[in-house]
């Protein structure tokens, strides 16, 4: 699958706005690391769309009627930063694709790889993996609280329903576990699920903030526990140091994802 656009200034003002910072938009400025989540979105019809929100066609797909998708994880590496008003292309195909069973009963774990190209560059790669779990209302296990984080530097985020709802928005995301309590329910959770991109992006963010560049590495994410119902997150140093990775820990200091940054 291939889409090509161009990198307009309006999908990184509309971050910038809902992260409240400034940000240089007009042509040629850099798009942040990790930015390029607003950009080369996919768009289906309504009418592709499962009663979840999530499409039940294009890449990845379900494999079945009635699996719940998650978004496990994955790793950008960042050769260079997209710039504004370029054209750009992103090249998704299925990397792989496993079969297996986990707590709560069958899993295919699906990893899709993603180009993007401008000016004939590869500009990032990235692999995302996506986990589809069996139907069903089961609880998921709610994360353990973990020891007091490292010493360094915090960056926190107030993620209310204003905050999920423009993020699913600006990132074209139909689920409706992030804007529906009534569906939350339905795929085992107590409340509206803050975004695992979200989590991932305040992640980078919190390393760029303090001068950190993800240029020239690959940057690994991992979703450990769902984190649910609006609160303020805080992101902070992970336990060899900012520089390693960080985490994101819930308001009641849950781990719910942790990062790695690697040189290449």
């Amino acid at each position: 699958m291939e889409r090509t656009e161009t990198i307009a200034a309006e999908p990184a003002e509309s971050l910038a706005a809902l992260l409240d910072i400034e940000m240089d938009c007009a042509a040629g400025d850099p798009v942040p690391p990790l930015w390029h989540w607003m950009y080369l979105l996919e768009r289906p019809a309504q009418r592709d769309l499962g009663a979840d929100g999530h499409p039940v066609t294009g890449i990845p797909a379900p494999p079945e009627p009635g699996r719940r998708r998650m978004f496990g994880g994955g790793r950008v590496t960042t050769f260079g930063h997209l710039l504004i008003g370029e054209p750009a292309t992103k090249v998704t195909s299925i990397k792989s694709s496993l079969e297996k069973v986990g707590r709560t009963g069958p899993l295919t774990l699906t990893t899709v790889l993603q180009e993007v190209f401008q000016g004939d560059e590869l500009v990032i790669r990235e692999e995302q993996d996506i986990v589809y779990r069996a139907a069903g209302s089961a609880t998921l296990p709610a994360a353990p609280v973990a020891p007091a984080p490292p010493s360094g530097p915090t960056l926190r985020l107030a993620a209310d329903e204003r905050t999920l709802f423009r993020f699913s928005a600006l990132t074209y995301n139909g689920h409706r576990i992030h804007y529906d309590l009534g569906w939350t329910s339905q795929e085992g959770y107590d409340g509206l699920v803050i975004h695992g991109p979200l989590l991932a992006l305040m992640m980078g963010e919190h390393m760029r903030r303090e001068g950190i560049d993800l240029r020239g590495k690959t940057f690994g994410y991992r979703f450990v526990s769902p984190m649910t119902k609006p609160q303020t997150f805080t992101i902070v140093p992970g336990p060899e140091g900012l520089m390693r990775g960080t985490e994101a820990r819930s308001a009641a200091g849950a781990v719910c994802a942790v990062s790695t940054l690697a040189e290449l």
